[in-house]
């Protein structure tokens, strides 16, 4: 569906080039919620916005829905953008036109008949959820509302890729998984291909199949999302995955009870799809002569499975702790110790 060899975007400003995007292959496919994850500057917006052809790659392929964008101009390009719709941070909502006649502007411009236009438009209101306010005006909206109006609005001229460009960072954590959610049943409903870029792992944690993690023009990880958690191999991806699976507050948690506690061992039991299920912690009070204290745990749904953390303080004999520890890696469950006292 998406495919990316050896892209590049170069920017030439008055301080010299910026590489925004260095030497990037990519593989996207069809019917799938594809994320792209880094901080401010790892040149994701920009990444996107070539997908759409909003951007011209310096060099390199991009191939999306069956076309080179990278040689498509003027009115092939045009009608290449009608199957890449895109879904914007702050809504780019017009402000003078109501939830349906920003819904139907697509397909204003498209040339579609009055009453296949209102049938359309009716029919994106009720997916979205937008019964009754439809001849509200943004203004009258909350951040929630303007979104689903701009998915909407996306979706008007049935697109085969759906791009969103931080689509939820302007809305609260409740409105944000209201809206993940919405499009997961889009992407099921109608087998549509989403690339997402964000700075969040709780969105990529939410909705997506895959991810790729940018930093400095490049992506350094790929993968599964579900393995990426399990094993994050490179330190940006690391920090990534704590915002979802370590609260703030665990390593001071950790510290207080190492003061208090000034001996056994501390450790990260890391759950995976069917593990994340068994009672360790049960079993380990039940089979050995130790003494179990829960520091932290988290457990999380991803698309592929679930995915938990959980730090524990084990205090007891040597010998009984070894055993325990021994026990907990023949369950198939991730473990580390943190501290050793």
């Amino acid at each position: 569906m998406i495919s990316l060899q050896g892209v590049k975007k170069v920017f030439h400003t008055k301080n010299g080039k910026v590489i925004a995007v260095d030497d990037i292959d990519l593989s996207i496919n069809q019917g799938e919620i594809y994320g792209i994850i880094g901080y401010s500057g790892a040149g994701k917006s920009t990444l996107i916005r070539m997908l759409n052809g909003l951007e011209s790659p310096s060099s390199g392929e991009i191939n999306v829905a069956g076309r080179n964008l990278a040689k498509t101009t003027g009115k092939e390009l045009r009608e290449a953008r009608q199957e890449i719709s895109m879904i914007f941070q702050h809504f780019n909502l017009l402000w003078s036109r109501t939830v349906k006649e920003n819904i139907a502007f697509p397909l204003e411009i498209a040339g579609v008949k009055r009453e296949e236009k209102n049938k359309r438009v009716a029919e994106l209101v009720r997916l979205v959820g937008l019964e009754g306010r439809e001849d509200s005006y943004p203004a009258q909206l909350s951040g929630g509302q303007k979104q689903r109006v701009g998915i909407a609005r996306a979706l008007a001229n049935n697109p085969k890729v759906l791009l969103c460009d931080e689509a939820t960072s302007a809305l609260d954590p409740q409105t944000t998984d209201s809206i993940l959610e919405l499009l997961v049943d889009i992407n099921k409903r109608l087998k549509l291909t989403i690339v997402l870029i964000t700075h969040e792992m709780h969105v990529i944690r939410k909705i997506c199949h895959r991810v790729a993690v940018m930093e400095e023009g490049r992506i350094v990880e790929e993968g599964n999302v579900l393995e990426v958690f399990r094993k994050p191999e490179q330190p940006i991806t690391k920090r990534f995955v704590m915002q979802v699976t370590e609260p703030e507050e665990t390593q001071e948690t950790i510290e207080h009870l190492l003061a208090e506690f000034p001996k056994g061992k501390v450790i990260q039991l890391t759950f995976v799809g069917a593990s994340a299920e068994k009672p360790i912690i049960t079993e380990l009070i039940r089979k050995f002569k130790i003494n179990v204290n829960i520091l932290q745990g988290k457990i999380s749904q991803t698309q592929n499975g679930a995915y938990g953390t959980l730090f524990i303080h084990l205090d007891g004999e040597t010998a009984e702790v070894d055993l325990a520890l021994t026990y907990i890696r023949q369950q198939q469950v991730g473990l580390e110790v943190m501290t050793n006292v």
